[in-house]
């Protein structure tokens, strides 16, 4: 029975509804094989999840999600096999737990004036010991009634340029990819089609990536159409860059499910062929 692969989702630790645990056991119930738990900024989950994959038989493979700038723009750096102890990546986290909290109060401050009061109480709560995250606050607004989906929460109050939107002083992206690739992982750009770039930006942050120390870029993510897999599949070719594939899990019902992922083109190589 082949391999199956699913290196990007995220628990409790940051923004996802499942434990920890709970994710490895739905993801092996889902016939994933190998899975990389990419909490957003954090790696607290890491050591339950092993816990769970050593019961059920599961390759629990320690990642992260880090979000980083580029010209001034924030872009979403996976990175797979890290060792999570690595002395700089382990104080990078800490220092974005309180770079999170800081962003966080800004945050509820903006929805106050708005006559929106209780935000910070009520994604703390909902956080506990986890990272909060917009993802927190868009929930918020959905529980509250100000908006009907998170989207809308977004939409309306969290995105960039709008009314609770907070500039984050996030790290810039060669630092956060070396903080990867000295802990002994590989760094992979995620979801590259997101971000809406032309052509000439889309190049001219491959190159710097790539610079950087960069190794690989997803393919196969979330809900993703077979023309925009193909357009994946052409960057990850042009430039030399190994194939990731990642459902980016976050809840059941409103995310693509665990391991129910496309397969990786033929002609791209995997991206776990570099792990150790």
């Amino acid at each position: 029975m082949p391999e199956l692969y699913d290196l990007h989702c995220h628990s409790t630790a940051s923004d996802g509804a499942l434990s920890p645990a709970a994710i490895v056991l739905r993801a092996h119930q889902h016939g994933v094989t190998a899975l990389a738990l990419t909490d957003h900024d954090t790696t607290a989950g890491l050591s339950e999840a092993q816990a769970s994959a050593e019961a059920t038989g599961l390759k629990l493979i320690p990642g992260i999600e880090l979000s980083t700038l580029w010209e001034n723009q924030c872009f979403h750096i996976v990175g797979i096999g890290i060792n999570p102890e690595h002395p700089p990546l382990a104080e990078a986290t800490r220092n974005l737990q309180n770079t999170r909290t800081e962003r966080a109060e800004k945050i509820a401050d903006k929805l106050a004036k708005k006559r929106i009061p209780g935000a910070m109480e009520a994604v703390k709560k909902a956080a506990g010991d986890g990272m909060i995250t917009r993802s927190h606050f868009a929930d918020f607004l959905v529980s509250q009634h100000h908006v009907s989906t998170p989207q809308e929460a977004f939409d309306r109050y969290l995105a960039k340029g709008k009314p609770a939107y907070v500039a984050t002083p996030w790290a810039e992206l060669d630092l956060a990819v070396n903080w990867i690739t000295e802990s002994g992982g590989i760094a992979v750009l995620a979801h590259p089609l997101r971000y809406k770039l032309s052509a000439n930006w889309m190049k001219r942050l491959l190159t710097a990536f790539k610079n950087a120390g960069g190794q690989g870029i997803e393919v196969i993510t979330g809900r993703i159409s077979s023309d925009e897999i193909r357009l994946a599949a052409t960057l990850a070719s042009r430039f030399e860059l190994a194939g990731s594939t990642g459902s980016d899990f976050h809840c059941p019902d409103q995310w693509v499910e665990l391991g129910r992922l496309a397969p990786l083109p033929g002609h791209i190589k995997p991206v776990w062929e570099l792990l150790n």
